[in-house]
C-alpha cells in the first residue's frame, strides 16, 4: 500500500512555496492559498487531493503494462528522478529533451538501435578492425547516445503517459504529448498553465526537497500498480496450470475407476493482450473484449469497417481512431511473428502506414 499523503510532510518539504506574485499565471488562482512577502503560497490540501488523484491514474497505467516517461532536465531534479524512477523500471529524460522525441519517435528508436549496433560490434570483434580514429569517434557517439537516450533504450513504443517536473522548462515535451493525446501529469508551480495538463500537482518545482517528496509518493503508487500486475499474471499462470493438471479418477459403485468430467467454466476463454497491437490501449482492448474479440486471431479476422463500427458504438471519443493496420498486426501476433511485428511497429509512426 502506498504511503498516505500527509499535509504536514508536504509542508516540511516546502511544497507550498510558489513563485513571486508578479510571475504568477492567473489560471493557477484556484490552487493558491495566500500571498506573503511577495510570494504566493500553494494550498497544500488541494495539492494532497490532486496528488492522490494523479497517483490513482498512474497506478492504473502501470498496472496496464504501459510505460510512464518522466521528464526533468533541471539541475535540482536530475539525480532525484534518475534514482527514484529507475527503481520502478520506468524511462526518464534528465538531459536535454530531444526535439521530436514523441512526434518523431521512429527516428529516436533508430538512434537507440545505433547503440545496440555499436555494442554488437564490440562483442563480435568488428570494432577492433576499425582504425584508432574511427574507434574514438564511435566511442564518443556511443557515450553521447547513452547520455541522452540510455534511459529510454527499453521503451519500444510511445509511453502511456508523461510525468513532468516544471512545465515551463519542458514546454516542448508538453506540446508533443498534447499533439499525440498522451496524458500529461506534472508538478506545476504558480507560474504554470494548468489548462495544458491532464493531471496537475500544484507544488514547488524548484526545491529538491519538494521534488523528492512528490516523486516518492508518485513512484510508490507506480510500484503498487506494477505489483498488482505481477500478482494478476501469477494468478493467471496458476489458473492455467490447474487447468492443465491431469484429470482425477474416482471409483463408481463397482469399484471401477472413472474419469471425472471437467467442469466447464464460462471464464475458460483464451484472452490475448491486445494492447501489444500498436494503437490499441487498455480501454479499446476492453471494448473489443466486451464485443467478443478475445484473441489476436479474432482481431485479425475483422475488417477495418467492422472495427470502426465497434469503436463508433463505444462512444464519440473513439471515432477518430484509425484501426486500418490492427488486423495486419494481430495476424503477425497470432502467427507468433513477434520480431517481424516489432520491426513493423518501430518503422511505422503511431501504427499508421
Amino acid at each position: 500500500m502506498a504511503n498516505k499523503i500527509e499535509v504536514k510532510d508536504l509542508l516540511e518539504a516546502g511544497v507550498h512555496f510558489g513563485h513571486l506574485t508578479r510571475k504568477w499565471n492567473p489560471n493557477m488562482a484556484p490552487y493558491i492559498y495566500m500571498e506573503r512577502n511577495g510570494i504566493h503560497v500553494i494550498n497544500l490540501y488541494k495539492t494532497a487531493a490532486k496528488l492522490e488523484e494523479a497517483n490513482e491514474a498512474l497506478k492504473k497505467i502501470a498496472a496496464s503494462g504501459r510505460k510512464i516517461l518522466f521528464v526533468a532536465t533541471k539541475k535540482q531534479a536530475k539525480d532525484i528522478v534518475s534514482e527514484k524512477v529507475s527503481k520502478v523500471n520506468m524511462p526518464y529524460i534528465t538531459e536535454r529533451w530531444p526535439g521530436g522525441m514523441l512526434t518523431n519517435f521512429v527516428t529516436i528508436r533508430k538512434a537507440v538501435k545505433k547503440m545496440a549496433t555499436i555494442d554488437r560490434m564490440k562483442k563480435d570483434g568488428t570494432f577492433l578492425t576499425l582504425s584508432k580514429k574511427e574507434r574514438l569517434q564511435v566511442d564518443r557517439l556511443r557515450a553521447k547516445l547513452e547520455k541522452n537516450l540510455g534511459s529510454i533504450s527499453e521503451m519500444t513504443r510511445l509511453p502511456g503517459a508523461l510525468f513532468i517536473v516544471d512545465t515551463m522548462r519542458e514546454h516542448i515535451a508538453v506540446k508533443e504529448a498534447i499533439k499525440l493525446k498522451i496524458p500529461v501529469f506534472a508538478m506545476a508551480d504558480t507560474n504554470s498553465d494548468p489548462r495544458l495538463l491532464d493531471y496537475i500537482i500544484p507544488s514547488n518545482d524548484d526545491a529538491s526537497k519538494s521534488i523528492e517528496a512528490i516523486l516518492t509518493h508518485v513512484t510508490d503508487a507506480i510500484a503498487e500498480g506494477l505489483s498488482e500486475r505481477k500478482s494478476e499474471k501469477t494468478s493467471e499462470k496458476e489458473g492455467s496450470d490447474v487447468e492443465k493438471a491431469p484429470k482425477k479418477k474416482k471409483a463408481d459403485k463397482d469399484g471401477e475407476a472413472k474419469v471425472a468430467a471437467p467442469v466447464k467454466k464460462e471464464a475458460d476463454v483464451q484472452v490475448d493482450d491486445l494492447t501489444k497491437v500498436e494503437g490499441i490501449g487498455p480501454k479499446i482492448s476492453q471494448i473489443f473484449q466486451d464485443s467478443g474479440i478475445h484473441t489476436f486471431a479474432d482481431l485479425a479476422a475483422k475488417s477495418e469497417d467492422d472495427l470502426k463500427e465497434i469503436l463508433e458504438e463505444a462512444g464519440p471519443k473513439y471515432v477518430s481512431k484509425n484501426p486500418a493496420s490492427w488486423p495486419k498486426q494481430a495476424k503477425m501476433a497470432a502467427e507468433g511473428k513477434w520480431d517481424e511485428l516489432k520491426v513493423w511497429q518501430d518503422n511505422t509512426k503511431g501504427g499508421i502506414e
